[in-house]
């Protein structure tokens, strides 16, 4: 299934199972992508979480359903996946600005949020710069953490600042950022910041070795500051080059971001020339 054509099936799945129990691993599952590349690319496309996607879309439909029929609080609250009338109402105020009572008395006005819709556009016409490379299997030392899709956005960072704070970067530079979800399932996946492993050196306490296995990998280069320059090839990447993808796909759960030493260069990682690379495993279809 094309990459397109996957999301748009699964915004359609979504819109079907509204108010069922679905999860963004039930999702993936139904498009035949992993949950790890489906969550990250729909999230750079879309501009939400599954999550966020869902909640948005279930408290909408619930304010058109408070508005025009005369159905009870609770019966909605439950209906759009809520347990308990008090957590519906501040998740549907924080969303509408309204309670669900003064809808139901007609005071105040209702937001909406619209189903996505993916349309094809003559845009691109770049040259995106990528290589196919094949490496053998290497171990990495590093500082591992596991996270949910949900809240990776703001919390990796956050596990980056820890690291250095606490004097962790005496043993881990910081070389690789590397997610790993090798069921390539789930709602969670683990993290690492990580250097290549000497052996010859002990692991300190509180660090794990983890070794990636051999695989055919797509290079992407980034080359400007961060995070701007990553976030940028990191959109590109989901919504140019995978959408014309016809000869490849996804091998395994990994995603490694790599490094250039911040101190090769005049201005750190703000500098106009720093360089980094986004690796994806892939193999021919």
């Amino acid at each position: 299934m094309e990459w397109t054509e996957a999301i748009s099936k699964a915004i359609q799945y979504i819109e079907n199972h509204i108010t069922e129990d679905i999860s963004a691993n039930d999702i993936a599952k139904e498009v035949y992508i992993s949950s790890l590349y489906f969550q990250k690319g729909f999230s750079m496309l879309c501009g939400f979480t599954i999550s966020e996607y869902i909640r948005n879309r279930r408290l909408s439909l619930a304010g058109n359903e408070l508005a025009t029929s005369d159905k009870k609080v609770i019966d909605i609250a439950l209906k759009y996946g809520y347990d308990s009338p008090d957590s519906f109402t501040k998740a549907f105020t924080r969303f509408h600005g309204v309670t669900p009572s003064m809808v139901q008395k007609n005071i105040g006005m209702l937001k909406t949020f619209a189903p996505l819709k993916i349309k094809l556009s003559m845009e691109g016409g770049y040259i995106m710069d990528y290589k196919i490379v094949k490496k053998e299997a290497f171990t990495v030392l590093g500082a591992a953490k596991t996270f949910s899709y949900e809240g990776a956005k703001s919390e990796i960072p956050e596990f980056w600042k820890e690291h250095y704070s606490s004097g962790n970067g005496k043993y881990v530079c910081g070389m690789f950022g590397i997610n790993v979800d090798e069921q390539m399932e789930g709602d969670t996946f683990e993290y690492l910041i990580a250097d290549m492993y000497n052996p010859v050196k002990d692991i300190p306490e509180g660090f794990i070795t983890k070794t990636i296995p051999a695989f055919t990998w797509a290079v992407f280069p980034c080359k400007g500051a961060m995070p701007d320059t990553l976030q940028n090839v990191n959109t590109k990447i989901f919504s140019e080059w995978l959408p014309s993808l016809k000869d490849y796909e996804f091998a395994a759960g990994y995603c490694i971001e790599m490094y250039d030493d911040p101190s090769e260069y005049q201005n750190g990682t703000q500098d106009e020339n720093y360089y980094c690379e986004i690796w994806i495993p892939i193999k021919k279809k």
